[in-house]
């Protein structure tokens, strides 16, 4: 039986803002990403998943909607929306949106009738307690983007309780109107044809009933950001998060035909053993983001544990995802260097499950500094100085090397990178070894191989150099080896075709008993045995 396109595919995540400007304001749109489909079908990539385009003050920039149903002026219209939908369809691209479940933005109508009075239809909406004793919050939570999670309201003289900004409170999800008038929105956008979601943050759906005091955290040391001085225990993760998911699951499966599954992906920063409870077989997400390899160390031991690890805590019917870059943490080739960030590139592309690539790792950008003047991440203002800023990650897509780097003719949002004379889609499309013509290599081979896109994982070997797995279907049994060191390394195989090197110089070579690797090469092999 075929498997459903989620598990072959490889999804490109687009930050619009950021993507391709269509009308020189600086800032990206639909318009632009559509502009853009011919080069995502070039480099090879299955679907795209939109960050937030909804109509919102941009407090968070889009994760605070105030309409769930509509695109916000600034990218296009609801025909935009539709023309890509299309055009990407016709493409083969499937499309994924970006969901933001958990709360809404301070000047969504739902709020701005909840606070209007204490009894308000829409009161019990929201979160709202009244003071403690003292005067002060209902508890100690504290907010993901700093300072305490509730804000009073002066008019009522009630809190209501924020997970992030104060721009931002938080659903309440034990609310039935709530969690039809979600099911609703995400029905809007299903029969527009969309073909997944990836839904915000969901371990924060639900938090303690009883809104118990978190405990100390006792890993808290001086010098490290005050957002962590409590273990946030009470706050998210509770299991009432799964009958939402549950309803989400059936909605979606609803709109499923056999070739046009629709998915929903999930985002949850959660220990391991934690983000298992989010899959479920008809009843679950089908993703919930495995984040294992942002965090990690670039070290091969390290790696391959983390590997195991994973493979041997997924559920029956669970499929493995991996993500190395993304919209919130430092890019790829800033956390490993330059050259390593083409090797991570082959560990991400060939490794079992359905891979999430950022846009622009594919050139190898790096974290683009942002002067004080010019940051825009509201997170980075509320706690300076911790470098939780995100704006480094954000910076525009350089496209040619002309004054606006091809991303528009204004002046961009964010600073380019420094390099886009050089380091942009035009320069590396014309040229010969670099990494977005690797990448684009990769996804070739990813479709054209059913071991790499649905085949079984073995770890064979590693060391703190060298990382060697297998990928195997049927008869087919290919064999990747990652060299991250410095220093060449040379390592026996059986009797192997070279497919693939990460320097893209080595195609069709062919050998026997021992292989040499130079400094951070990687090789996707065909053991001929």
């Amino acid at each position: 039986m075929t498997s459903a396109w989620w598990k072959r595919g490889t999804i490109y995540q687009i930050y619009p803002r950021s993507f391709q400007d269509s009308n020189g304001d600086g800032i990206g749109d639909l318009p632009g990403v559509i502009a853009r489909l011919d080069y995502l079908a070039w480099l090879g990539i299955d679907a795209i998943w939109l960050s937030p385009f909804y109509p919102s003050p941009m407090a968070d920039f889009g994760y605070d909607v105030s309409d769930y149903c509509d695109v916000d002026p600034i990218f296009g219209t609801l025909s935009d929306f539709d023309r890509l939908v299309k055009e990407a369809h016709a493409r083969s691209i499937k499309v994924i949106v970006d969901f933001v479940p958990n709360h809404t933005s301070a000047e969504h109508p739902w709020f701005v009738e909840s606070r209007a009075s204490g009894d308000n239809p829409k009161r019990d909406w929201f979160i709202w307690r009244d003071p403690a004793i003292d005067g002060g919050p209902p508890n100690n939570w504290l907010s993901e983007f700093g300072g305490p999670a509730w804000t009073k309201d002066a008019a009522t003289g009630q809190y209501y309780y924020h997970a992030y900004l104060p721009q931002q409170p938080d659903l309440n999800w034990r609310h039935p109107d709530v969690h039809a008038a979600m099911l609703e929105a995400l029905t809007f956008w299903l029969e527009r044809g969309v073909d997944g979601f990836r839904l915000d943050t969901v371990h924060h759906l639900f938090e303690d009933e009883g809104l118990r005091d978190n405990p100390p955290n006792p890993l808290f040391t001086a010098g490290m950001p005050p957002t962590q001085a409590l273990n946030r225990m009470h706050q998210y993760d509770q299991p009432e998060a799964q009958d939402v998911l549950r309803d989400f699951r059936r909605l979606t499966d609803s709109f499923s035909t056999a070739g046009a599954e629709r998915i929903l992906v999930g985002e949850a920063y959660l220990p391991l053993d934690r983000i298992m409870a989010y899959y479920g077989e008809g009843k679950g997400v089908h993703l919930p983001f495995n984040f294992q390899l942002i965090g990690a160390p670039w070290d091969a031991g390290v790696l391959a544990g983390l590997i195991s690890r994973y493979e041997s805590l997924l559920p029956a019917g669970g499929w493995p995802n991996w993500v190395l870059g993304n919209h919130d943490r430092s890019r790829v080739a800033s956390r490993f260097g330059a050259d390593a960030a083409p090797l991570a590139a082959m560990l991400l592309l060939t490794l079992r499950g359905t891979p999430t690539f950022y846009y622009g790792d594919e050139l190898g950008m790096t974290d683009v500094p942002v002067p004080p003047d010019l940051v825009q991440d509201p997170w980075e203002k509320r706690v300076p100085g911790f470098g939780l800023g995100r704006d480094p990650v954000r910076s525009p897509m350089p496209w040619d090397n002309s004054p606006g780097a091809g991303f528009s003719s204004g002046t961009p949002w964010l600073p380019l990178n420094a390099d886009f004379d050089h380091r942009n889609v035009a320069a590396l499309q014309s040229g010969k070894n670099n990494i977005l013509l690797l990448t684009r290599d990769l996804l070739t081979l990813r479709k054209a191989e059913a071991a790499l896109h649905v085949g079984d994982y073995g770890l064979v070997e590693n060391r703190s150099d060298l990382l060697i797995y297998e990928r195997i279907h049927d008869t087919r049994r290919l064999m990747i080896m990652l060299n991250m060191s410095a220093s060449a390394q040379q390592t026996p195989v059986p009797d192997y075709e070279l497919l693939l090197s990460t320097h893209r110089d080595r195609a069709g070579e062919l050998g026997e008993k021992l292989l040499r690797l130079r400094p951070q090469e990687g090789v996707v092999l065909r053991i001929r045995d």
